[in-house]
């Protein structure tokens, strides 16, 4: 059996105010190519469908259309569980009758414990779905009566119930929306809690066939390559910059896991990171065939320039960022001066005076020079 395992498409989002809707239309257009062209027999999507709980009309519209095409017109099921992004309630909104078209939307999370049973035609094997949809640890604590006090403990008893319910010798698969322990965050993450207890412990659930993450925005895994981050569709931050955005493939049998695959997806603007001077970047505007792409400029030139980001535009018209290091670098380089000036000046002039004069300084030169230093000092000070 051959699954498709996706996570945070997160429709609807903004970047920098720009609506990336199309883009993502284009990268799921690719997704069914994907499932074409490599027969695939099912698809998991572990979470962040929508980017916000109330999503626009026109990002439910897209998701409607794409499950339309995988359920009704390929006839594949579809598992997803609910993200942090998503409103659990109105994402599983008629879930019940859904569950006939082979839509399974596990956001319920009275319900965690009961697989969705994946049974193909013409497969020979037969695999266990269990889903947790993101809840924290105080919704855990409530719904079961547990004394779970952070993500992990919490995570870690959802886990063992689901173990508990495990047919054996039956591939078994779980789908959770979490932050894994030691896992790469992007900027475009929104945080689980504040104060840095959000992580979950990889070790419970080292004994599925395999784990289908979402939450981590870059492609990776841990604590095995069958605990995985399918990462996002499409780059969300330019801390992606570098990220290979894509799908994996997880082909199952009779004895569990047999293969996980990469498959890319190529968006229709690649999201840059350019430094350099404006004439520097201008003229490499000019000429780059890709200058339609999503940017943020850094330059690194140390004079003010009036209107950067308008000049930037003639060439790249999606600079969407624009940083100015090299102006924060001498400014700081002049505060630095200045302290130089305050707390030296007076040891280098006399040095200099002993050098030139063959003598040093009397009580009263150093008196003299020592005022002048602090009048200059007090003038610069006050200098914009």
């Amino acid at each position: 059996m051959r699954l498709l395992h996706t996570a945070d498409w997160h429709l609807g989002r903004l970047f920098h105010n720009l609506s990336l809707l199309e883009d993502q239309r284009h990268v799921l257009n690719q997704l069914l190519d994907i499932i074409d062209r490599d027969a695939v027999d099912a698809v998991l999507i572990a979470g962040d469908i929508y980017d916000r709980s109330v999503p626009p009309a026109a990002a439910v519209t897209l998701l409607d259309d794409v499950l339309g095409e995988l359920c009704e017109k390929r006839g594949l099921p579809v598992i997803m569980i609910s993200g942090n992004h998503d409103g659990a309630e109105r994402l599983g909104f008629g879930a019940r009758h859904l569950r006939q078209a082979g839509l399974h939307i596990l956001s319920d999370l009275s319900a965690f414990d009961r697989p969705v049973t994946l049974s193909i035609k013409g497969v020979e094997v037969e695999v266990d779905v269990f889903g947790i949809p993101y809840a924290d640890p105080e919704y855990v604590r409530s719904q079961f009566s547990v004394d779970v006090r952070d993500f992990d403990s919490a995570h870690r008893y959802l886990v063992e119930r689901i173990n508990t319910q495990r047919q054996a010798g039956r591939p078994t698969i779980l789908m959770s929306h979490c932050f894994v322990d030691g896992g790469s965050a992007s900027d475009s993450e929104r945080p689980l809690t504040l104060g840095g207890a959000e992580s979950v412990a990889w070790e419970p659930m080292q004994s599925f066939d395999y784990v289908a993450l979402g939450h981590l925005h870059g492609p990776q895994y841990r604590g095995g390559e069958h605990i995985r981050y399918s990462g996002s569709l499409l780059k969300y931050s330019f801390s992606e910059a570098n990220q290979r955005k894509g799908v994996t493939l997880v082909d199952i049998g009779p004895k569990g896991l047999s293969q996980i695959e990469h498959r890319p997806l190529t968006p229709r603007r690649e999201v840059r990171v350019l430094e350099g001077e404006l004439a520097e970047l201008l003229a490499q505007g000019s000429t780059d065939a890709q200058a339609d792409d999503y940017v943020l400029v850094r330059l690194t030139d140390r004079h003010a320039i009036l209107d950067p980001m308008g000049k930037l535009r003639e060439v790249y018209p999606n600079v969407l960022h624009l940083e100015k290091p090299g102006m924060l670098e001498a400014r700081g380089r002049q505060q630095l001066d200045r302290e130089r000036l305050q707390f030296s000046a007076l040891d280098m002039f006399s040095d200099f005076f002993s050098q030139t004069s063959g003598d040093t300084m009397s009580d009263e030169q150093a008196s003299a020079m020592r005022e002048l230093i602090t009048t200059l000092s007090r003038e610069q000070e006050s200098q914009p």
